[in-house]
């Protein structure tokens, strides 16, 4: 094929013109990469060693804190490698790679929170049904599906788009190896937009299910006679909304506006909220307004206290 034969590496060229500012982007960088990888290998270790947080709803949580592992492992540390030693070329296997990475963790954060969404809906809508909706056999061959539905995805999506020849530049106007940015690049643009049409296709019914059940959600909170009781009941619910917001608000950001000419600073802004901030958040959210993920926290320094004292 064309494109293996005529180009072996691509230049990322999103901070080509940030000589000056590099150690700083490094510093920030390198702490929100932190940060997230920090606070969801903490959520993960609540969950699997607190029972209490052995629930549907936590399960989904501890998936979700992977993705983001994931999400952020597959774009920073090579972003980090080009603000530190200023070489910004990737190879070809290198690019197709973090972009099925990319994919991946996109697309089971997109289904994952979409179905964290009618976990809430069963919960306030169908309390006296949940055990039975949400019973353990059910879940778990529902992340099951979700993993192999989105693995299966973004690598056809992938393999397209290798296919297609690259004849107009090896340098990528963006800061890691997005499907979005090749639009420039590639010879068919015509198949890339039908391809961008069909992965914005794809969540669109998770993000259908998130609005559906939350409709509902709120048309039954409502209806509750008590203030407190619709307090408690909202409360549930509003982690998940704020992560919901920020996720689908930088996503449509990112992919319902036109290519630019440039690269724009409102492009690398939307970036690395969609692909860094919101995972480095995700887990801080879910902890800070989370009761019981806050008491499996104090446990688990408890734990460690008395061992040190031991």
């Amino acid at each position: 094929m064309e494109n293996q034969t005529t180009i072996d590496h691509f230049d990322i060229m999103a901070f080509s013109n940030s000589a000056n500012n590099r150690s700083l982007l490094f510093s920030v960088y390198l702490i929100i990469y932190l940060t997230g990888l920090l606070g969801n290998i903490v959520i993960v270790l609540c969950v699997i060693i607190d029972v209490r947080l052995h629930k549907p709803l936590y399960i989904f949580l501890t998936n979700l804190s992977a993705v983001d592992v994931m999400f952020t492992s597959a774009t920073l540390p090579k972003l980090m490698d080009i603000l530190l030693t200023g070489n910004n070329t990737i190879s070809f296997v290198q690019c197709f790679t973090q972009m099925f990475l990319f994919m991946f963790a996109a697309c089971t954060e997109d289904m994952l929170l979409s179905y964290m969404a009618y976990d809430r809906y069963v919960a306030i809508c169908k309390p006296l049904y949940y055990h039975l909706i949400m019973n353990r056999r059910n879940y778990i061959s529902v992340l099951i599906s979700i993993w192999m539905l989105t693995f299966g995805n973004a690598l056809f999506l992938t393999l397209t788009i290798y296919q297609i020849n690259i004849c107009l530049s090896n340098k990528i106007q963006h800061f890691f190896c997005e499907m979005k940015s090749f639009d420039r690049i590639l010879c068919a643009n015509i198949k890339l937009h039908l391809i961008l049409f069909t992965e914005l296709s794809f969540g669109f019914f998770p993000f259908l299910l998130c609005l559906t059940s939350y409709i509902k959600i709120i048309s039954v909170i409502l209806r509750i006679p008590s203030t407190t009781g619709r307090k408690k009941a909202f409360s549930t619910c509003t982690s998940h909304l704020t992560v919901l917001g920020m996720f689908y608000g930088s996503g449509l950001c990112m992919y319902l506006k036109p290519p630019p000419e440039h690269v724009e600073e409102q492009d690398l802004v939307f970036s690395t909220l969609f692909s860094a901030v919101i995972p480095m958040l995700n887990p801080i959210i879910y902890s800070l307004r989370n009761e019981e993920v806050k008491s499996a926290l104090r446990k688990i320094v408890t734990l460690k206290y008395r061992s040190r004292k031991l």
